[in-house]
């Protein structure tokens, strides 16, 4: 084919769009990269180059109700290296040696480890301030100093469950946990531009981001209160070897947790060397168990309240009670007799609260006890709580509802029974239960959240809740909770003692007692609650909550009481002595008698009352018990001594 000249023109005409349609193409290409794309891709440079190093935040510290440090993260600066930024390793290492008193081989080799950062100890400790700011003044490439934390517990294992344990990831139980994001704070970095070795960019820089310190948490946690409650578990578990024990002090007012603490416990300082059961689970909201008679109270407040029973009331017991075909036997064999239903609570007669159960019927009893809060969380602040086993409406009969009205056959959690007692307590309200009473900045000591109670709901009225407190204070002055009793603070409470399940039967054996107490039952300041599991009494003594865990309920309150300045009442029931058990004398008035004249008097030696002296003179200026107190008989009266002028100050 010929090709013409007109052919050729086309051809180059064609020639010529292509290319200036390619040439278009690729200016605009290089327009869209350079002006649409271009912070994206500087971004991404820029990302690919960056090398960041974490400077992890302060994590605030946990307070006590008083506002003493119960946990704390202890810091000091610490040498960050980043060995590819260093160029002459030997040099720095020279320099850095004698500042941290160690052998400069050792430096050396840190700083040349194949590691994007190393940190450097100065022979294991800690870095002292000065070292750090003689470091800094060399101004070494690739050297930082940050800050390296350690938690650490002033008070040792004291409200170890309650405070929780820190992992590396964070809080891992307690109130670390539970309040992490608050105590945790944001972590910052130090950021630069390097090459692909990591040797920095020269003129780029840094970024830095610093660390931002968490918020304080203060608790509702009293030490001294806290203190006294694990003292006296120390005691039970010296003399019972118990498998576990639980006890809870509570302001029923407010709903706050002034005391919690478990057996075993660990030190959260140390505490993967204990086992994880330990250090896992909060027993105090976490375990459940049948109640026995402590939950004798919800079916006592029900009743009441529904005007289904008054406490003049007679009822007969002959030692058992028919239910469905079921003889159910009460603890005492025999029975006793003829009685009142104030005499039933005061002797925790199953029988008489199986009466009350079936004047109340299922319906009445069952919406009390999920209205005082079982079968359902109270909502505390702390991860893991339990919910508990109530029997489902339908599948109530005549059994389960007898054994439901004496507390067998349902599963309750500690931390439930003391929320529905604290209503008994406080007039009837149901409170929400809380650990942490403020968020706190440690810069500005401004308080970022103020806890305010929370009322759940009003259960029973005030009037019913004076008739049940009324009731419980004469069970521990006349009926099975007097070893709880302690004369001068009105406490009022209820004895437990639950068989445990085993393998579907219950033991002969394994009991868990219980005993759980308010005081000064007229208006009570606290309440609490104390379940030993598996006590093991020495010579075969009998395992009754009225025995065991009494006497260490009414020492907890008493000294918790006179922690808080609270005096003793004279006006409290008496206590009803046994043939075995002695009445307590009354410690005479001492102060300003001459030494002889105090030892000599008549009251003293009949009531067979020791002394033991303190000071020096010839004239009582104070003594303790004080005057007017009641004491077991052939107890000690320490003495003051000092001036006459000294006794009429005092006086």
């Amino acid at each position: 084919m010929r090709v013409t000249r007109g052919m050729m023109r086309r051809r180059l005409v064609a020639l010529l769009f292509i290319l200036t349609g390619a040439l278009a193409l690729l200016v605009g290409r290089l327009l869209f990269l350079q002006i649409v794309q271009a912070p994206w891709l500087s971004k991404m440079a820029t990302s690919l180059h960056t090398r960041t190093i974490k400077l992890i935040g302060t994590r605030g510290s946990i307070l006590s109700a008083g506002g003493k440090v119960l946990a704390y993260t202890a810091s000091a600066p610490s040498i960050l290296a980043v060995p590819s930024q260093i160029k002459d390793k030997q040099q720095a290492a020279a320099l850095l040696a004698p500042i941290l008193n160690m052998p400069a081989e050792k430096v050396q080799a840190a700083l040349s480890k194949v590691a994007m950062a190393v940190y450097i100890n100065p022979g294991g400790r800690r870095m002292t301030e000065e070292q750090a700011q003689e470091v800094r003044n060399l101004h070494l490439q690739g050297i930082y100093i940050t800050e390296e934390g350690k938690r650490a517990y002033p008070y040792g294992s004291l409200a170890a469950s309650v405070l929780g344990i820190v992992g590396q990831d964070g809080g891992l139980t307690g109130v670390e946990r539970e309040y992490n994001s608050v105590l945790a704070g944001q972590d910052g970095y130090i950021g630069y531009l390097s090459y692909a070795g990591g040797q920095p960019i020269p003129g780029e820089g840094e970024t830095i981001k610093p660390a931002v310190a968490g918020d304080d948490v203060q608790l509702s946690i009293s030490v001294r209160i806290q203190q006294i409650v694990e003292r006296e578990i120390e005691k039970v578990v010296a003399q019972y070897s118990p498998d576990h024990v639980t006890a809870i002090v509570e302001n029923p007012k407010t709903g706050a947790i002034v005391a919690m603490a478990n057996y075993p416990s660990f030190n959260p300082a140390d505490w993967r060397s204990a086992p994880q059961e330990n250090y896992n689970r909060n027993l105090a909201i976490w375990q459940t168990f049948e109640p026995g008679s402590t939950f004798k109270i919800v079916t006592l407040s029900a009743a009441l309240q529904e005007n289904k029973v008054n406490l003049a009331d007679k009822f007969y017991d002959p030692g058992y009670y028919e239910v469905a075909g079921h003889r159910i036997k009460c603890w005492k064999a025999g029975g006793h007799g003829s009685q009142s239903f104030l005499n039933v609570v005061e002797n925790s007669c199953n029988p008489g609260f199986i009466s009350l159960g079936e004047r109340l019927g299922k319906n009445a009893l069952f919406h009390y006890i999920k209205a005082f809060g079982f079968g359902k969380k109270t909502g505390i602040d702390l991860p893991g709580e339990g919910t508990g086993i109530l029997f489902p409406l339908s599948k109530v009969g005549p059994l389960e509802l007898a054994t439901t009205s004496f507390g067998q056959g349902v599963s309750v959690t500690p931390i439930q029974q003391v929320m529905a007692v604290g209503a008994v307590a406080n007039g009837g309200k149901l409170m929400k239960p809380y650990v942490v009473q403020d968020i706190v900045d440690p810069k500005t000591h401004t308080v970022v959240m103020n806890r305010q109670p929370t009322v759940v709901r009003q259960v029973i009225s005030p009037q019913t809740a004076s008739l049940v407190r009324q009731a419980l204070e004469s069970v521990v002055a006349k009926g099975s909770g007097k070893n709880a009793y302690k004369e001068g603070y009105r406490i009022a409470g209820k004895t437990g003692t639950a068989q445990v399940a085993v393998n579907g039967r219950y033991s002969g054996s394994h009991y868990i007692v219980s005993f759980i107490g308010m005081a000064p039952a007229n208006n009570p300041k606290l309440v609490a609650y104390v379940a030993i599991d598996y006590p093991r009494p020495k010579n075969g003594a009998p395992v009754f909550g009225g025995v065991i865990a009494a006497p260490v309920v009414g020492q907890i309150l008493a000294d918790s009481l006179t922690e808080m300045n609270v005096p003793p009442d004279p006006n409290g029931l008496p206590k009803k002595y046994n043939y075995f058990e002695q009445a307590p004398v009354t410690v005479p008035d001492l102060v300003g008698m001459s030494l002889v004249d105090a030892r000599r008097m008549a009251i003293l030696s009949s009531a067979n009352l020791k002394t033991m002296l303190s000071g020096s003179g010839k004239t009582v200026i104070a003594q303790s018990p004080a005057a007017g107190m009641k004491v077991p008989p052939g107890s000690t009266v320490r003495i003051y001594l000092g001036n006459k002028e000294q006794a009429s100050v005092v006086h």
